[in-house]
């Protein structure tokens, strides 16, 4: 199978921080299927390290007050024009982010609060057909192992 892995949950430091959340279990992936990295942020062209973003409503907007929908748009894309090359059959998304998050996501002012929602490439990926889940899906990720 193919699988869209979030870059960082393979280790390559393009956090927003400039750091990773490199995932073991999700790297052992790849003795039995096809893993490609993606970071949607980087692909809309945002820099790393950069400031950290939230969604507020429909756009999203970084803790310096800049909108940077669009960048996250441009990377959704890219990422779905992946998923369409590669053949993809299920995307593993790093949990909560504006950009890769799925079922939560942080809520917009800042403070670690949640809320019910998906990130702008994983919406845009379910909407297409693709399967999302996070690396926080344990039990969808038992069944890939």
């Amino acid at each position: 199978m193919v699988i869209l892995v979030s870059s960082c949950l393979m280790g390559n430091d393009c956090r927003y921080k400039g750091d990773n959340c490199k995932n073991e279990k999700i790297l052992s992936l790849s003795d039995k299927h096809v893993l490609i990295p993606v970071c949607p942020e980087v692909m809309g062209g945002l820099p790393t390290p950069r400031d950290p973003s939230e969604k507020v409503g429909d756009r999203i907007i970084n803790s310096a007050g800049k909108d940077v929908t669009a960048e996250y748009a441009a990377g959704a894309q890219k990422t779905l024009q992946i998923a369409k090359e590669t053949s993809a059959e299920l995307c593993i998304f790093k949990a909560k982010s504006p950009s890769c998050g799925h079922g939560k996501i942080y809520d917009g002012t800042f403070s670690g609060r949640l809320i019910d929602g998906n990130g702008v490439t994983a919406e845009l990926l379910e909407r297409n057909g693709y399967k999302v889940i996070t690396e926080a899906d344990e039990d969808e990720l038992a069944l890939l192992l």
